[in-house]
């Protein structure tokens, strides 16, 4: 993938990587367990640091409209709840992991298509370059200090699910 510092175009890289890790979670053929660890840690790094660097900033802007900002973090809360069922099933492979997976993809792929068609095109058209490039900073340093804090793990997603 092109290295960009545009926050617009990084979290679109998530998006699709996130897919990626979907078809992998699928696929009979794949480590299965291994993409959703590492679906989980992305998920929750790109939520968290989508709430604390980028969110906040875009809420300043008249033509991005706050009430999709609150849906997209109470969207965000939908999608760690559904993670935290389908990390907590026992069995990779099995008919419940199979139902959680599918509960988790239909809440994920919601919450990007909603974010991407109402959020992020907004903040392509309204938001100057250079903005959303220091948000992008923001994002990516903040997004990698949650992966190096291992924040994908069971017991902090169960932490976050709760408060």
């Amino acid at each position: 993938m092109a290295q960009t510092r545009d926050v617009v175009e990084l979290i679109l890289q998530d998006h699709r990587k996130m897919e990626d890790l979907f078809h992998q979670m699928r696929s009979v053929e794949a480590d299965r367990a291994a993409a959703l660890r590492e679906f989980s840690d992305l998920l929750i790094a790109h939520a968290l640091a989508e709430e604390a660097k980028v969110y906040p900033a875009l809420k300043r802007y008249k033509k991005i409209d706050d009430d999709e900002v609150e849906h997209g973090e109470e969207e965000h809360e939908e999608g760690n709840k559904a993670l935290l069922e389908l990390l907590e099933v026992d069995e990779v492979g099995s008919q419940e992991w199979d139902e959680k997976l599918e509960e988790l993809v239909q809440a994920v792929t919601h919450h990007a298509d909603e974010e991407e068609r109402t959020i992020l095109n907004g903040a392509r058209e309204n938001v100057a370059m250079e903005r959303r490039e220091e948000l992008g900073q923001a994002f990516m340093e903040e997004r990698e200090r949650q992966l190096k804090a291992g924040c994908g793990a069971v017991d902090n997603v169960r932490d976050i699910v709760r408060s």
